[in-house]
């Protein structure tokens, strides 16, 4: 019997967790992403594929696919097919077994419930039996991880969760709009006040600096095109933890333990509608 089909929208940090998670757990995955990902911890996500034709993350490899054959290919040799296809164009012909917006956009870019007969989405800008059949709560708390069967997830702070005690800090945007030039790479040691990047503008180049003392987690490819505000890097206050940056996080394994469950939950509970039926 042929394996699960579940299309994955998004191949970002928090999306490869649910990725990994559902092959993992006997699925195929495709994942469809922008044909220029901005992830930010780019070590772990499978989105890089993309640049890179393919990507490694802990154990999983992902590679970068032109068309539905060759995701077939790609995803019976067990691992992760991407295809760059951000309108869904692949729905016309492929009728996955569920799909799951992972792109986190905080606000529905398309996801339907027609789209597949198990269909999940990630935090904020979907309502659960209304857009699509589950959200998942993305928040750091209490609440991170939990499966929403009717309303919504928690509203987006524009807050980033605490660790270490560090919050907003740890997260640093775009001063203004430009082609970003990296000074340092992921994994470096920083102190606050450090430049870490360049925005390359019209106007001339503006630096980038480090908000506090820490551990680069994340920083945006070289090259990339942003705008002013655009979310680039991340610092981890904890210096200890370089291994964190080549390996899926606490967050991203608790939403994906979330997505599992609400398709499990949904599959089966579609098995007892057909009971009845017969």
């Amino acid at each position: 019997m042929a394996k699960q089909l579940i299309i994955v929208r998004g191949g970002g940090d928090l999306a490869t967790g649910t990725i990994y998670k559902l092959v993992k757990s006997g699925y195929q995955v495709l994942v469809l992403e922008t044909e220029y990902p901005s992830a930010i911890r780019r070590n772990v996500a499978f989105s890089e594929a993309v640049y890179e034709k393919s990507w490694k993350v802990e154990d999983m490899n992902a590679k970068l696919v032109q068309n539905s054959e060759e995701a077939e290919n790609v995803m019976n040799q067990g691992e992760v097919a991407v295809l760059v296809d951000p309108m869904c164009e692949c729905l016309k012909t492929l009728k996955p077994f569920a799909v799951v917006d992972a792109i986190l956009a905080k606000k529905n870019l398309g996801t339907h419930r027609q789209m597949a007969g198990i269909t999940v989405a990630l935090g904020p800008g979907f309502c659960a039996g209304k857009d699509v059949d589950a959200v998942i709560e993305t928040q750091r708390g209490h609440q991170l991880g939990r499966v929403i069967f009717n309303g919504s997830a928690i509203p987006n702070t524009g807050i980033p969760g605490a660790v270490a005690g560090v919050t907003k800090e740890r997260v640093i945007h775009a001063p203004a709009e430009g082609i970003l030039r990296n000074v340092c790479h992921i994994t470096d040691i920083v102190k606050k006040g450090q430049t870490i990047a360049l925005v390359e503008t019209a106007e001339g180049t503006v630096k980038i600096e480090a908000t506090l003392d820490g551990l680069l987690r994340g920083l945006i490819r070289d090259g990339y095109p942003v705008t002013k505000g655009f979310k680039i890097a991340d610092i981890d206050p904890r210096i200890n933890e370089y291994e964190n940056c080549f390996t899926i996080s606490d967050k991203a394994r608790c939403i994906a333990g979330g997505v599992l469950e609400a398709i499990l939950y949904l599959e089966n509970e579609h098995k007892k509608q057909e009971c009845v039926k017969k």
